[in-house]
């Protein structure tokens, strides 16, 4: 079994802490990729049906001899299959391509800005779940009155809600509604997409640990309970990216970090106009 920490879902069912993202990654490069990071200790796999990579994935799983109950599968529906029966049809497509028989984690990509599909697509993962297709179910770059409407319309509070969050921009708005609805912060971009990287006070903590900065960033989500899924096809950067379990930051590095934050610190689309 891997090292890698877990954390409880509202749901019951549990997921690393820190998994393996595919974004960009080819669907040619998918199977060494993931079955690299499967090999470093990774046992959380992040993929989307966008992504044009979920049979190089699936073949990763395949090649592995880690059993298929020790790994945590996500995928995401994407906007132009939003909607209750198309969402259905899009997951039997996503399995397909996977080869899987059911996903750990099925997620709505994006709330599409002027759209309401979100509402019916969310029914049909309910659906999924309900039938143990999908183990959990959530959504992806969702603010709060996306979430609140969800909750309010169903009574079924989304498990995860993965989102862009890294320390130039730290969402705290969206936290604090997460922590008190239950739902697991889970951050894509952990690393601003390497745009963060060369900040000085994350070269300075990690002399500290003896860690990169890459390390220390990932540390800090890992420190306030959060799921991270850094992405990367280096090998070396793979297991660099998970060597974050024998190091805690401190409230000093905690307090420098916080200071970072900034309202124009978002590096990918913005869910309120993004379509």
């Amino acid at each position: 079994m891997s090292a890698t920490p877990t954390i409880r879902l509202n749901d019951g069912s549990t997921m690393p802490q820190v998994g393996f993202g595919v974004w960009r990654v080819s669907n040619e490069e998918a199977k060494g990729a993931v079955a690299g990071a499967i090999e470093a200790g990774y046992r959380s796999i992040d993929t989307a049906s966008i992504y044009g990579n979920e049979e190089g994935v699936g073949e990763a799983i395949r090649s592995t001899s880690i059993p298929r109950e020790e790994l945590f599968i996500t995928t995401k529906v994407w906007n132009d299959r939003q909607g209750y029966d198309s969402t259905l049809q899009a997951f039997d497509e996503s399995l397909a391509r996977l080869r899987l028989d059911y996903v750990d984690l099925y997620l709505i990509h994006w709330p599409v800005a002027g759209s309401e599909a979100y509402r019916d697509t969310w029914r049909a993962l309910i659906k999924l779940q309900q039938d143990g297709r999908a183990k959990s179910i959530g959504v992806s770059n969702f603010m709060v009155p996306h979430l609140q409407r969800l909750i309010d319309e169903t009574g079924v509070t989304p498990a995860v809600n993965q989102i862009e969050l890294h320390p130039r921009f730290q969402q705290k708005e969206l936290q604090a509604f997460h922590k008190a609805n239950g739902i697991v912060t889970e951050c894509w971009g952990p690393l601003g997409q390497g745009k963060i990287l060369a900040e000085d006070t994350f070269a300075a903590i990690g002399r500290k640990y003896g860690k990169t900065p890459a390390q220390v960033i990932l540390r800090w989500h890992l420190d306030h309970g959060f799921v991270v899924i850094p992405k990367s096809v280096t090998p070396s950067r793979i297991r660099e990216n998970i060597a974050v379990f024998d190091f805690q930051l401190d409230a000093d590095d905690m307090r420098a970090i916080a200071a970072l934050d900034s309202a124009s610190g978002r590096v990918g689309p913005d869910p309120a106009v993004f379509a």
